[in-house]
Order: structure tokens, then sequence, then C-alpha cells
């Protein structure tokens, strides 16, 4: 007799493993809902709540971590974290919707976020996102950070994003550098660099990727989709109540990306209670939002360097899967960023393997979609990393 020690990714992995044993079908999906652990983190829950929903969990075989002072009743609100299995959470569900101080809705609460957890993404356009997809940058601008001034030939333009395009889903097109401290440009200047790229793409028959407008400019996104533009990659994340006009008037996908301030001053003094939390917080308004203006296919990017400190962007990189409560696609842009030169000391041209480490991480934490400017190193790296998830 030995013992092993198993650790699995995810619910697929378990089920082979029982399958492996020969365990019996039956048995397989009466075990299924028990084999993984998930926690579920409630903020100001009432203490008569709380107390009830402890005594709830307890009764089922699972845990409830509340405040300390909850013992002594010397609170009258209280963080809980929920430690249970899929099967105690549908039993504490059906128990909450007997109880008294809003349980009842946090029973819906709990079956909804269970929900968006576990079911899979669904497609949006012709993005299926049950492998990475890799988007690649084209910056028509003479100031990004790191390929300013490398694109504003038009034709050296379009051969770049066509050469992308072997190894890219989506190309994502911009007329404005949204580095840290830059100022923000005219209408007519961003048009002039964005739109005769889209056309020459549009008109390419041998380019078959998506295009996405990478800007916050309404009449921006407007002249993108009728040039043919596929989605808007907005980094104010849909703050401009133009924008959603266009949005739900084309139908079209949207990035909509978390920055803390603007980027002529994002980088400041970038400040958070929790990092992640308040992502979050900002992209449950912004759901709510989109969907109030009829706006359901939103992809989330809570924008690793725009307003975030080193740790801040790695706590991100770590915690990613706490974005699946959404149930949406995650964008994650790492690509040559300052953190990376930051923790490694190099300049830009030197952040490859940085770039490619973070966005494996991110993948394997939960990323749907990796925006970046080298795609064909990527797409390798890919290749390794999908290798060992199918195994």
């Amino acid at each position: 007799m030995s013992i092993k020690y198993r650790y699995f990714h995810s619910e697929v992995e378990v089920k082979k493993e029982l399958e492996a044993i020969g365990c019996h079908n039956d048995g397989i999906k009466i075990m299924m809902p028990k084999s993984q652990i998930t926690c579920l983190k409630l903020s100001n829950v009432n203490i008569k709540a709380a107390i009830l929903l402890k005594q709830d969990m307890l009764s089922i075989g699972a845990e409830a971590a509340l405040a300390a002072k909850v013992a002594s009743l010397n609170t009258e609100t209280t963080n809980i974290l929920l430690f249970a299995t899929l099967k105690q959470y549908k039993q504490l569900i059906n128990k909450l919707k007997q109880q008294p101080f809003g349980l009842k809705l946090l029973a819906k609460e709990i079956h909804k976020t269970l929900n968006n957890i576990h079911k899979p993404i669904k497609p949006i356009k012709s993005l299926n996102f049950k492998k990475p997809i890799i988007m690649g940058i084209l910056n028509i601008t003479p100031d990004s950070f790191s390929d300013g001034g490398q694109y504003m030939d038009p034709q050296i333009a379009v051969k770049h994003a066509k050469e992308m395009s072997k190894y890219a889903q989506i190309i994502d097109i911009g007329g404005e550098s949204t580095r840290p401290g830059s100022k923000s440009i005219p209408d007519k200047k961003e048009l002039k660099r964005v739109i005769p790229i889209i056309k020459a793409l549009k008109r390419d028959k041998n380019f078959n990727s998506l295009i996405s407008i990478d800007t916050n400019k309404p009449k921006v996104a407007r002249e993108a989709l009728k040039a043919g533009a596929h989605i808007i990659n907005d980094i104010t994340g849909l703050k401009n109540k133009e924008m959603l006009k266009v949005i739900k008037k084309y139908k079209c996908p949207v990035i909509a990306m978390h920055m803390q301030g603007t980027p002529k001053d994002m980088q400041y003094s970038p400040q958070y209670n929790d990092v992640v939390d308040e992502i979050i917080d900002f992209f449950k308004e912004t759901i709510f939002k989109a969907k109030k203006a009829g706006i359901n296919d939103l992809i989330l990017d809570p924008g690793i360097g725009f307003g975030k400190t080193v740790k801040h962007n790695l706590q991100i990189l770590k915690r990613l899967k706490e974005f699946k409560i959404f149930n949406k696609p995650l964008l994650i842009g790492t690509s040559r960023k300052s953190f990376i030169g930051k923790i490694s000391d190099i300049e830009t041209q030197y952040r490859l393997h940085g770039t490619i480490s973070s966005n494996i991480i991110a993948l394997n934490n939960g990323a749907n979609i990796i925006r970046v400017h080298d795609v064909l190193e990527h797409k390798r790296a890919i290749e390794i990393y999908n290798a060992v998830k199918e195994v």
C-alpha cells in the first residue's frame, strides 16, 4: 500500500482520475460535486443573518469564517468566508430559502455566482474561448511606449497587420497613445491614422483576423465600425454614454477596461484598499450599465499598468480566477510593460521573456485573450501550454 498526492486543476481532471480507478458512472456523478472546495467571500452581512448562515454551514459539514467580534455580538455586520463543495452549496441554498434577514436573496446570489464560475463562457462572434486567443497590437502612433513611430507608414502598418494575422485571431488597431503621461489627441487626427488601415485590411481577401479598434472616442469607434472593424476596445470602461449608443447601434462586442485616473495622471500615485476587489466592483457597475443599454457581449480587461503599481499588477495576475464570477471573457495586456522592466531591471526591447512568462501565468489563472506585440513567440508558447492542459 502506498500514498500519493493528487492536485486537480479542474473537474475534468477529477473525472478522469475517477474513471482511471474504475469508479462506476453513477458514483462519478455523485462524487464530482464533492471533489473541490469553492471559497466565496461575503461582505457587510447583518450579524443575525451571519449567525444563521454559520449554523446552516456547520449543519451540512461545511464552514463559515466570521469576525471574532461576532461571538460577543459587538458588531452590526461582518465579512464572511464560505468554504464548501458544490454539493454542500446546493444544500445551503435550499436551507437559506427558508431563512429571514435577507438570506433568501443571498441564496439566489450564491446560486448565480456558482453558475457563473463553473459554466463555460459563451462564444462571441467567431471567438470561441475554449482555447487561448491572441490579440496582436498595431499602434499607428508616433509616441507609444514600445513601438511608437514604427507603423506610421500605412503600407508598413498593413504589412505588419497581415503578418500578425497568421498567428493572431484579433488585430487591435490604435491611433492614440495611452502610455503613462500621454495626452489625448483630436478625433480627426486619430481617424486619419486608423481608418485607411482598417479599409485596406478589409479589402484584402487573405486577411481573416477580426479587427479591434482601440479607442475611447465614440466618433472614432463609429467610423471604424463603418469601415469594417468588429470590436471596440475602450480603455475608459464605457464611461462615455455616447460610446454605449454606438455599441448598441452596431451590436458589436466591446472590451471594457479598468483604469484609475487617465493616461496623463494614472501612474502618479495609484492606491487601492484591495485592487482586485475594487476592480470587481467597477466591473459590476460596468456590466449593469451595459446590460441596461442592451449590451451583452462584453470582454473584461482589469487594466494591467493603467493606474497600478508593480504590486497591484502582480496581485491581479495572481488572483485572475476571482474575475470568473462574471462569466465573461477576460483579456490581459502585459506586453512589454514597465512592471516587467522594474522586476527584471531591463529596458522595453528586452521584455519579451517576462511578457511570455506573465501571459502564461495569466492564461493558467483564467485569462482568455492575451494582447501582445510579439504574436509568433506567444503562439509557440501557447502551443506548449495547450499541450500540457490537454494531457
